[in-house]
């Protein structure tokens, strides 16, 4: 499979240049040259297919050119080392729960699958000596990546990752499971927002010097071997509703920052995935929000809110959902639109509002919401139809925003022992401003 980018003004690439650069030179997203279509036969098999069974499928669709059989079974199946299920809610409504991985959040996938399809690129040509021998992994994270990508890259040879966070804008427990780790991780906290440090990682692989200096690469979603791998569990979902109601009309519901969670899952539509429409469910930051209403897309600096996950101004993965819908470029910004509306729809919800459904939810259902969830819950709420079923994404574990959920719910939430030994660990992290000299300074004399 090639790879172009959204730009259009760089050279084609195989999977292995775009998982290994992460970045097209001309700044553009890279995106699949096509995009197969799963045959029926498997929707059918879906329900009585396990997790790993599903993702292998779906993994041959997208990397099967690529990548040996049998090392992507195993890649695979070490990433999914853990479940995905749906929980009913109340009726109709389904949480998607994809806190069940080793950080407590959905990235756990897409994070632990990049580390293993990276690792299998670069094994065995690795230099032996040298200052530039390694792969370096620049992130930028406005909570839950950088947990997930440190976790999922920890101890793995030939790779160093550097994790980029906004100082004061993440949840403490956020925060430990990335800046307590050391070996091969760097935590760097930038005196500004999420936008900053992903302009300083973009900034990194443009830098001519930089790039001669060191092999960089990224494990936001920017990287198509980070958001890809997400529609694994979309296809899990939809094969466990259709297990339980076959005849169900689904509508999922993501909570959405930087898009690239929604942008796996509208590829699985692509592909074939039985779903009827999708909402983005935004906090404050209604950047695509407003876009929807207006056919306008206009980035601003993003807001500090109770979702901070999804405090994006400038969402990275627009480019791609453009790309996808305008058949890379044919139709025009008019014609797009309609595409997108007709399938997708928004939402945005105000920190007030967020704590109204988190507390309305826990209330009527029991059921604790984490913020990010909340804005998916409320979603459905708002627009679920007769006659369907949907599913919201809760992304991440309420107990990484304990804080937050204590004060909201009055209640004292546990937390499960994976995030209390992070915590126990000791914070190692570099604080930088948000200017770029500074950054590359720092990286020059890595």
């Amino acid at each position: 499979m090639k790879y172009f980018s959204t730009q259009g003004h760089a050279p084609i690439a195989t999977l292995e240049k775009a998982v290994v650069k992460g970045l097209a030179e001309d700044r553009g997203l890279y995106m699949p040259e096509r995009i197969k279509t799963l045959p029926k036969e498997f929707f059918e098999q879906m329900p009585e297919m396990s997790f790993q069974q599903i993702a292998c499928t779906v993994a041959e669709a997208f990397f099967g050119e690529d990548v040996e059989p049998e090392a992507l079974r195993r890649i695979v199946c070490d990433t999914l080392s853990f479940e995905t299920p749906i929980v009913r809610v109340k009726e109709n409504i389904y949480a998607l729960e994809l806190f069940h991985g080793p950080t407590l959040a959905f990235k756990d996938v897409g994070a632990r699958f990049m580390a293993r399809l990276l690792q299998y690129f670069i094994g065995g040509s690795m230099p032996k000596e040298g200052a530039n021998a390694a792969v370096n992994v620049l992130v930028a994270t406005s909570g839950d990546t950088g947990s997930a990508v440190a976790n999922g890259f920890l101890g793995v040879e030939g790779i160093h990752v550097y994790v980029l966070y906004p100082k004061g804008k993440v949840s403490k427990i956020q925060e430990s499971q990335f800046t307590t780790l050391g070996r091969n991780i760097t935590a760097i906290e930038v005196d500004g927002v999420f936008d900053d440090c992903q302009a300083l990682v973009k900034n990194a692989f443009m830098d001519e010097e930089l790039c001669r200096h060191m092999r960089l690469t990224s494990a936001n979603s920017i990287n198509v071997a980070r958001f890809l791998p997400q529609a694994f569990y979309y296809f899990n979902a939809l094969a466990q509703l259709a297990a339980l109601s076959p005849q169900a009309e689904a509508v999922m519901c993501v909570p959405s920052g930087n898009f690239g969670n929604i942008c796996a899952a509208l590829f699985g539509h692509q592909m074939g995935l039985p779903v009827k429409r999708f909402i983005a469910a935004n906090n404050a930051n209604d950047i695509f929000y407003q876009y929807l209403l207006s056919g306008k897309y206009s980035p601003r600096a993003s807001q500090q809110t109770l979702a901070n996950a999804m405090d994006v101004g400038d969402p990275s993965n627009f480019a791609r959902i453009i790309d996808l819908y305008s058949r890379h470029g044919q139709l025009s910004p008019e014609e797009t639109h309609q595409r997108i509306t007709a399938l997708i729809s928004g939402a945005t919800y105000s920190d007030e509002q967020i704590r109204d459904t988190m507390r309305r939810c826990y209330a009527e259902t029991g059921y604790v919401l984490d913020p990010h969830g909340a804005c998916g819950y409320q979603a459905l709420e708002d627009q679920l139809q007769p006659g369907e079923i949907g599913i919201f994404c809760e992304t991440a574990h309420p107990a990484k925003f304990k804080e937050t959920v204590d004060s909201v719910l009055g209640i004292d939430l546990p937390i499960p022992d994976r995030l209390a030994n992070f915590m126990k660990g000791r914070k190692q992290s570099i604080a930088l401003s948000r200017d770029f000299p500074a950054f590359k300074q720092f990286l020059m004399q890595q």
